[in-house]
C-alpha cells in the first residue's frame, strides 16, 4: 500500500506541513499549471478523465492509523483540485472524513464550485477551507475553473459557518485584483500572497509586495508574504 501523505518541499512547504493528492489529473486547465505542464512534458493525458487515485481512501486510512490524535493540519490538494468540477468528488468527502476521524484536520485549497459546500458538516474551527485567486475574472487563464462570483460563494457560506477561510493569492495576474479583494475581503481570515512563478509577468514584484503589505495592515487583515515574494521587496 502507498503512502498518500507526504510532506511537501520547496515553495509548497509555505502552505503546509503534510498533504494529500487525492485525483490523478485535473479539469480546469489552467494555463499557469505546474502539474498539467509536468504531465505534457511526460505525456501523460491531463484533464479529460479525473479519477480518484488507486486505493487512495484506504492508503489515508491505513497512513493515518500511525498518526491518531496528533492534529496535523493535511493540505487537499497540491497536483490536483479537491473539487473537481464535471466529476464524482465523493472521495474527497471520504478522506477528509478519514482525516477527521483519526483526529486530525483539513486544510482544503480549490478552485470548485459549490459542490464543496455539500462536506463543510465534516469541517469545524480546527481546519480552513481556501479559493485560489488569482484575479482572472473573465476566465481566460482558468477555462474549467468555477468563476470568481462561485468562489467567493463558497468563503462566504464557510466564514458563516465559523470555518477558517483563506485565499491563495498566487499566482498573481492582475495586481489590482488583489489590492481590491485586501480591501473588500471581509469573509476571509487569512491572505496568503505570492507571485508569478512558472512563467513571466510584467509586474514589478516588489512594488506590488509592498503595496499588498501595506494595504493590509491598513485594513487590518491577517496575512502571509511567501518567500519568493519578500525576496522581490528586498527582504
Amino acid at each position: 500500500m502507498f503512502r498518500p501523505i507526504y510532506e511537501p518541499r520547496t515553495r509548497a512547504r509555505e502552505y503546509c506541513d503534510l498533504a494529500v493528492n487525492i485525483y490523478d489529473s485535473c479539469p480546469h486547465g489552467c494555463t499557469y499549471c505546474y502539474a498539467r505542464a509536468m504531465a505534457k512534458r511526460f505525456g501523460k493525458p491531463w484533464g479529460d478523465t479525473v479519477n480518484p487515485r488507486p486505493g487512495i481512501v484506504e492508503a489515508v486510512r491505513q497512513q493515518l492509523a500511525g498518526m491518531r490524535g496528533q492534529g496535523k493540519k493535511i493540505m487537499l490538494c497540491f497536483t490536483c483540485d479537491p473539487y473537481p468540477i464535471g466529476f464524482d468528488t465523493t472521495a474527497t468527502r471520504e478522506v477528509i472524513g478519514v482525516i477527521k476521524e483519526s483526529g486530525n484536520h483539513v486544510q482544503i485549497l480549490t478552485k470548485g464550485d459549490e459542490t464543496a459546500q455539500r462536506d463543510f458538516d465534516l469541517l469545524d474551527s480546527n481546519d480552513s477551507f481556501g479559493i485560489t485567486y488569482s484575479g482572472d475574472f473573465e476566465g481566460k487563464e482558468e477555462p474549467g475553473a468555477a468563476r470568481m462570483f462561485d468562489r467567493f460563494q463558497n468563503i462566504t457560506a464557510a466564514y458563516q459557518r465559523h470555518i477558517p477561510t483563506w485565499v491563495s493569492c498566487e499566482p498573481v495576474l492582475d495586481p489590482q485584483a488583489i489590492f481590491r479583494l485586501i480591501r473588500m475581503g471581509q469573509s476571509i481570515d487569512l491572505f496568503r500572497i505570492g507571485k508569478m512563478n512558472h512563467r513571466r509577468a510584467s509586474i514589478h514584484w516588489g512594488t506590488f509586495g509592498r503595496t499588498v503589505e501595506a494595504l493590509c495592515l491598513e485594513n487590518n487583515r491577517k496575512y502571509y508574504i511567501k518567500e519568493d515574494l519578500r525576496q522581490e521587496m528586498g527582504e
